[in-house]
């Protein structure tokens, strides 16, 4: 049986939702004026969260300092998010979606995927997802785009073309003429750097990267990557909606030195190291932590440790090592030697909408941003290994 699979999107998010509140608290709606969500409004170093469609036409972009956009368009409208209104916007949309097809996985706060393979038939899929697009907007006030495809990639491919409010599908005999043409970028997972790859190379466009010889793909980025690629270039992809996921209680790395060290910054550098690989870990799984915890060790094998519960879970690396800096000058004196370091994270949750301080804090966009490009390069290193 052919497989059926919704993609769903909500178009600029948390613009929508912040929208939809103004608009209910008789404002104008700012999804059709160049307008921002940022940290703090009215501090112009603030980053922004979401822009609107006519911004984004602009030029105007997500992690980019309000400064910046201002520049571009002295008129913009800048307004402040709530991520308890959010929080209710998410899980509204994904009470509708699952209405549907209990084989859903959230994929993030604002979008999913459900397997509507015993739901409806290709027929009458685009009728069904229209209803479902339709129910969003007339029930929560806001618009979402849907993909319709045999698998998840090509879901997700569709739902990213034209917005907002749209139905589009991408069946696997559709790939020549609507995926093929789009630039190598636009293929899910393909990055900055292996795009800059692939275009030193000439290649351009999807389906010229679904033609290139295999062998020189794998030249370029690696055997294991260089699969994956082909495979998704030509529309292909078999991993299935999950709908659950083995829950972990902690998440920890460790560095033993290959000899003791006692320079603040040495250890200093270690910390940040581990910090990286366990903030990725859990960001990679969807995970937030409410509890950080690190040690040290010494060449006499004794143990300094100490954990500390922070205000509100998170997978920012930043609040992580921060939080671990300051637990060890707590327990090292700063002149006996180590030998190893380590730092983990605990009491995990899935709760997506739960950063309050994301809105107090301008600099956490910043590095969101940074743990962004950071989980980009991982994802290009990993897959070319």
């Amino acid at each position: 049986m052919d497989r059926i699979i919704f993609h769903i999107d909500v178009n600029s998010a948390f613009l929508s939702w912040t929208a939809v509140k103004m608009m209910r608290e008789g404002k104008p709606d700012i999804r059709l004026v160049p307008s921002v969500v940022s940290g703090d409004p009215n501090d112009r170093r603030s980053i922004i969260t979401a822009a609107s469609i006519p911004a984004k036409k602009l030029g105007i972009k997500t992690a980019q300092p309000v400064s910046m956009a201002l520049r571009t368009y002295p008129q913009l409208v800048i307004v402040g998010g709530d991520w308890t209104w959010y929080k209710q916007c998410s899980e509204s949309f994904i009470s509708i979606c699952r209405s549907y097809s209990p084989v859903l996985q959230q994929f993030s706060i604002d979008e999913c995927f459900i397997d509507m393979s015993f739901r409806c038939k290709p027929e009458n899929a685009v009728a069904v997802a229209t209803r479902l697009k339709d129910q969003v907007r007339d029930t929560l006030g806001f618009t979402v785009n849907v993909g319709i495809g045999s698998n998840k990639l090509l879901a997700k491919m569709a739902s990213d073309f034209e917005k907002p409010d749209k139905v589009h599908t991408l069946w696997e005999n559709e790939v020549q003429e609507k995926m093929w043409p789009l630039g190598v970028r636009d293929l899910l997972w393909v990055g900055k750097k292996t795009e800059e790859r692939l275009t030193a190379y000439g290649i351009h466009t999807i389906g010229q990267l679904a033609g290139l010889d295999m062998g020189l793909l794998m030249r370029l980025v690696g055997q294991k990557f260089a699969q994956q690629l082909h495979e998704n270039a030509n529309g292909r992809d078999d991993s299935p909606v999950e709908t659950e996921r083995a829950e972990a209680k902690s998440v920890s790395a460790e560095r033993t030195f290959s000899r003791d060290y006692s320079d603040p910054k040495d250890i200093d550098r270690a910390l940040f190291n581990v910090a990286c690989i366990v903030a990725h870990r859990i960001r990679r799984h969807d995970f937030r932590a409410s509890t950080v915890s690190m040690f040290i060790k010494y060449k006499d094998f004794s143990v300094a440790q100490k954990q500390t519960s922070l205000d509100q879970p998170t997978d920012v690396t930043a609040v992580i090592l921060n939080e671990a800096r300051r637990m060890l000058a707590e327990v090292w004196d700063g002149i006996t030697p180590i030998r190893q370091v380590g730092l983990g994270v605990s009491k995990l949750t899935h709760e997506s909408a739960v950063q309050m301080s994301l809105f107090e804090d301008p600099k956490l966009e910043y590095y969101r941003e940074w743990d962004r490009q950071y989980d980009e390069q991982r994802a290009e290193i990993k897959n070319q290994t």
